[in-house]
């Protein structure tokens, strides 16, 4: 509903407004299903006119940098000043730099005092446009308008849907390590717009955004008991899913929404339950003398990825919606935990713990292709971006004060730090906002 409502508010035009884009022919694009991409330059400008169309062009270059797939070229090296975005471009000045892509724009401010943000997106070696957009919105949401056209150029150029305009919900830590805060927070996915969810003094953990984006659930030891909460973002209204004996733990959407699975621990051992969030019915998956933790459905609904260690350390199991057919899909060296499905459902990330180091990895739901992304002192909680070509987690260097998050992409090579106000850990991504 948010980006539908917001694109409503936003009044994107296409025909009739002159910014139409020309036919596809040979037009850049980026292969992004090769094993290592190298960045395509892309020359982003100062959009006209004034402070804030230049802070919008800011964070759609800032988006498709920290993308690893786009370089954007330094705005020293620009030859044509470009003084009006109606006109075409003088190509050879945007081809000597090497510059294959350009974006242009202009903001301007209407006289209801809405913003009207438009930008053109240019093949500066074929000479033709590829993508012209305009919106409409309250200066307020200039950061979202940004992340939103660095949206349409990276589907445009890539083939494959951005993942900018989207949100990060966290556990924020703070104050000293033998007394640490943990409140829910959620920002931007770049950082910024942080507020925080909750202000209590109780342990929060493992928030998780609804398929409908403005709920989600996380853990809690609210009056030290244990107990999995669903938060409505819009409102504050929370309540408890269930009522369990024992403690209840992990909890993530099913893909519709309508259910929401957990682990529930009773006399030392931890199975995996689903609620259907309509009817409160549950229903038990697991059976085990062991702990079944961190469960995660596949994209469709149909599997289920879980950590356990009935085989006497944590691995990775697979079964049906339904418990049947438990499988085990890791058998490398060291112990596997924090399973999640990829979007796109064909790949499962997690955490592995080897030889006095954490990796994020991802492998194959059936467990071949095992491949590991990044190592360090204490890496965890992969989530994926709503496209599934990026990974978010948190890291804690040896001797840091806290942890923090990080994002990489599925080469490996793309590493970056995200800032945050604090410490920062447990990050969920949040699917595209409508």
């Amino acid at each position: 509903m948010l980006r539908r409502n917001f694109f409503r508010l936003l009044m994107v035009l296409f025909a009739g407004c002159g910014l139409m884009a020309s036919p596809a022919n040979a037009l850049v694009e980026i292969n992004i299903n090769k094993g290592n991409v190298e960045p395509l330059p892309i020359a982003v400008t100062d959009f006209l006119q004034g402070e804030l169309a230049r802070k919008i062009s800011d964070v759609v270059a800032a988006d498709l940098k920290r993308s690893g797939l786009f370089a954007p070229i330094d705005k020293g090296a620009f030859i044509e000043k470009v003084s009006n975005p109606d006109a075409s471009p003088r190509f050879e000045d945007w081809k000597v730099i090497n510059a294959q892509a350009l974006v242009i724009g202009r903001v301007t401010q209407e006289g209801d005092g809405r913003l009207k943000a438009e930008f053109r997106l240019w093949d500066t070696f074929a000479g033709q446009q590829m993508l012209g957009q305009q919106f409409y919105t309250q200066p307020e949401n200039w950061r979202r308008v940004a992340h939103i056209i660095a949206d349409a150029i990276y589907e445009r150029i890539t083939g494959e849907k951005g993942y900018f305009d989207t949100r990060i919900v966290y556990v924020a830590e703070s104050g000293p390590k033998n007394a640490r805060k943990r409140q829910l927070a959620i920002m931007d996915q770049d950082g910024f717009n942080a507020r925080a969810l909750t202000n209590s003094n109780d342990i929060v953990l493992t928030p998780r955004f609804s398929p409908n984006r403005q709920e989600i659930t996380y853990m809690s030891f609210e009056n030290q008991q244990p107990r999995v909460y669903l938060l409505q973002l819009e409102t504050g209204q929370r309540e408890v899913v269930g009522n369990f004996p024992g403690m209840t733990f992990a909890p993530r959407f099913s893909p519709d929404g309508q259910r929401v699975i957990m682990s529930l621990q009773q006399e030392g051992n931890a199975n995996i339950y689903t609620m259907d969030l309509r009817s409160r019915t549950t229903t038990r998956l697991t059976n085990t003398n062991a702990i079944d933790t961190s469960p995660s459905y596949s994209p469709d609904g149909s599997r289920i990825v879980f950590e356990s260690d009935r085989g006497g350390k944590q691995q990775l199991y697979v079964m049906g919606a339904d418990g049947s057919g438990q499988t085990r899909i890791s058998f490398g060296d060291g112990s596997y935990s924090t399973p999640v499905w990829s979007p796109r459902g064909d790949l499962i990330a997690f955490t592995k713990q080897s030889g006095g180091k954490f990796s994020i990895g991802v492998m194959k739901p059936d467990g071949s292709g095992e491949r590991i992304l990044t190592t360090g002192f204490h890496n965890e909680g992969p989530t994926w971006a709503p496209n599934g070509r990026v990974l978010m987690f948190f890291r804690q260097n040896a001797g840091a004060g806290g942890p923090q998050l990080y994002s990489i992409d599925l080469t490996g090579y793309n590493e970056q730090l995200i800032q945050t106000q604090g410490f920062a850990s447990d990050p969920a991504w949040s699917p595209l906002m409508e």
